[in-house]
């Protein structure tokens, strides 16, 4: 992509040089009353469009002098040639105007881009490197680079009860979703140090996203409800907890291997204020044992529903490149996010958020 940058640049160059060649080979060529006049002054509206003002003035310059010495060729008469210039010249000074604009858009476009992403770290910052008896790496990937915010979020924290985390998708993107995401992850960080258990956890943020939707705000009313995956690690790393509310479910990787931890049912997703319907009793805490080694790989839909060119989604049990051992969990998250890359070959459709944990062999020294 590097190497393609130099010549896309030249582009606009090039078309601005070649509207005013044919132009200035059409007048000297055709017969009257045919001219060149229109790819003439065609050159400074893609010089406006597409250079900068410096640039584009110049070929204004360049395109009135042209059009003077061709008329001077043709032997024109003076109105011809006076009203030939007014044309180029009225039509650079709106080339300019434009593109004045457009740079004036560009700012303000990238200002907005820059404020949402502040706001998204703010919302989303980036995990410890460790927590409790774990390693943490994280990765975020948009799915295309000028929409560089969207609704997938992930948070961990060492709690009384242990170590929890969430990852969690949004409906919607852009700061809409942005705002739905805030209400996640506070309600997250509030309830996960009182919660007494992660299904807990999830019913009190469930009804902290329902009461953020029934204030009738537009924003969250109508981006509110989240699929997400609550995970906990007991203190001594021995044991892990997971309660999956309608989302992708979670890999276990170790000693090269990896495991799809599909959970006992299905929660609804947070967020819908549809408890009436839920399923009696409480929910199903699904228990696994956690090694030192052992990885935990959490994923948004972005990884599961990546396409490839045939349309087959993409498959982490079926990766070759993921069934090895890694050395810390940043490791993991590079390869799967290379993993990806490859398997739809850079063209994804949505936003791809990853969370990987990893048990140390041995403990911090305290």
């Amino acid at each position: 992509m590097k190497v393609l940058q130099p010549t896309l640049a030249k582009v606009p160059w090039i078309l601005a040089a070649l509207a005013l060649v044919v132009g200035v080979l059409l007048d000297l060529v055709a017969p009257e009353p045919y001219t060149g006049l229109p790819l003439l002054a065609a050159a400074p509206l893609v010089a406006g469009a597409t250079l900068s003002f410096r640039a584009a003035l110049a070929v204004v310059c360049v395109t009135c002098v042209v059009s003077v010495a061709v008329d001077i060729e043709r032997q024109r008469p003076a109105t011809p040639l006076l009203v030939d210039l007014a044309v180029v010249g009225l039509i650079g000074v709106l080339a300019l105007a434009v593109n004045r604009l457009i740079v004036r858009q560009g700012r303000d476009l990238a200002l907005a881009r820059d404020v949402a992403e502040a706001v998204q770290r703010a919302v989303l910052p980036t995990p410890p490197r460790e927590v409790g008896p774990l390693d943490v790496a994280a990765g975020y990937t948009a799915a295309h680079a000028e929409a560089r915010i969207g609704g997938d979020f992930y948070a961990v924290q060492e709690t009384p009860f242990g170590v929890r985390m969430i990852i969690g998708d949004v409906r919607g993107k852009g700061i809409a979703a942005v705002a739905a995401v805030s209400v996640a992850i506070g309600a997250f960080r509030q309830e996960a140090e009182y919660a007494p258990t992660l299904v807990a956890l999830g019913e009190r943020m469930d009804e902290a996203m329902a009461r953020a939707a029934a204030r009738g705000d537009p924003v969250i009313s109508t981006e509110g409800f989240a699929t997400a995956v609550l995970a906990e690690v007991s203190g001594d790393g021995e044991v892990l907890s997971l309660v999956n509310h309608g989302h992708p479910p979670p890999y276990l990787i170790h000693d090269g291997q990896l495991v799809r931890l599909d959970p006992t049912t299905h929660q609804l997703p947070l967020g819908v204020g549809l408890g009436d319907i839920a399923p009696p009793g409480p929910a199903p805490v699904d228990m696994v044992r956690l090694p030192p080694g052992a990885s935990l790989l959490l994923v948004t839909d972005g990884v599961t529903e990546a396409r490839d060119n045939q349309g087959a989604f993409y498959d982490p049990v079926r990766s070759e490149r993921l069934h090895r051992s890694f050395k810390d969990p940043e490791a993991l998250v590079d390869a799967l996010t290379r993993d990806v890359g490859r398997w739809t070959e850079g063209d994804r459709e949505d936003d791809m958020a990853i969370l990987a944990v990893t048990r140390r062999r041995r403990p911090r020294p305290t």
